[in-house]
């Protein structure tokens, strides 16, 4: 536990702002990709799990001057360097056309995709607005009996994928979309990081049993299965195409998945 008296007097100078996130438990969020950059950075993040800290960061927009981000949302800016802002700007450009891609595949689940600068380990995570609830405050909204479905509905923000291109399932994607961009396989592995980026930005699946038919379906994928006898169960989700199911392509389809 701290204070913000105690966090301002450690804070770097370097710093923005008072970081922070919201969330269930300290667990859920201590390893969030919303931490990566700050942690490289040494910047100190408060992690405020009490349900009425979402309700309180609304309210107390800054302290002793200096203005609180949350480190979910849109407007999260890092100093860097002159070389580190050059180096971003080159791999944004590469980066451009796999971003309009998986822009297309989403269509609504997503306002954009950008290039993220917040983010150094992980693939992709999803942002809200600034002025938007967070991933937290829409769960805590949900448990209410008597919620305001319009309300909520104007609150949900739309959500921003972010995308690390430094990383090697990111460069991986953009080779494969620029070698055949209908390829089948991009559109399974962009689902499955918009999937996984839900849950490791803290927001609940909307079709767990969708996200698991892809999964399952990569897995079938990797040993080779047939997926002709699978036809029907496939046949209802509508954001996939089937998996070619030729054994001859099948293997090397798996080591370009890998």
């Amino acid at each position: 536990m701290t204070s913000l008296k105690e966090y301002t007097a450690r804070m770097d100078e370097k710093q923005q702002g008072i970081y922070f996130i919201t969330g269930e438990s300290k667990k859920s969020i201590e390893n969030s990709p919303f931490l990566e950059k700050l942690k490289k950075r040494g910047f100190e993040c408060l992690l405020l799990t009490d349900p009425i800290d979402e309700y309180a960061v609304q309210q107390l927009k800054e302290y002793d001057g200096k203005k609180l981000v949350s480190a979910t949302k849109e407007g999260m800016q890092i100093d860097e360097t002159e070389e580190e802002k050059k180096a971003f700007e080159e791999e944004k450009a590469k980066t451009e056309a796999l971003c309009k891609l998986i822009k297309t595949v989403l269509d609504d689940k997503v306002e954009k995709v950008i290039v993220s600068q917040r983010i150094v380990d992980s693939p992709c995570c999803l942002v809200t607005g600034e002025y938007g609830w967070s991933a937290n405050m829409e769960r805590i909204m949900k448990a209410q009996a008597l919620r305001d479905s319009s309300s909520s509905s104007y609150m949900s923000s739309k959500k921003t994928m972010e995308i690390n291109a430094l990383h090697p399932i990111v460069v991986s994607l953009r080779e494969k979309a620029e070698a055949d961009e209908s390829d089948k396989t991009v559109k399974d592995l962009i689902w499955l990081l918009y999937d996984t980026s839900l849950l490791t930005s803290g927001f609940s699946l909307e079709q767990p049993t969708v996200f698991a038919n892809r999964i399952h379906r990569l897995i079938k994928l990797g040993l080779s299965i047939d997926d002709d006898d699978d036809d029907d169960m496939d046949a209802d989700i509508d954001d996939l195409p089937p998996l070619d199911a030729d054994d001859d392509d099948e293997a090397s389809k798996m080591e370009e998945v890998d």
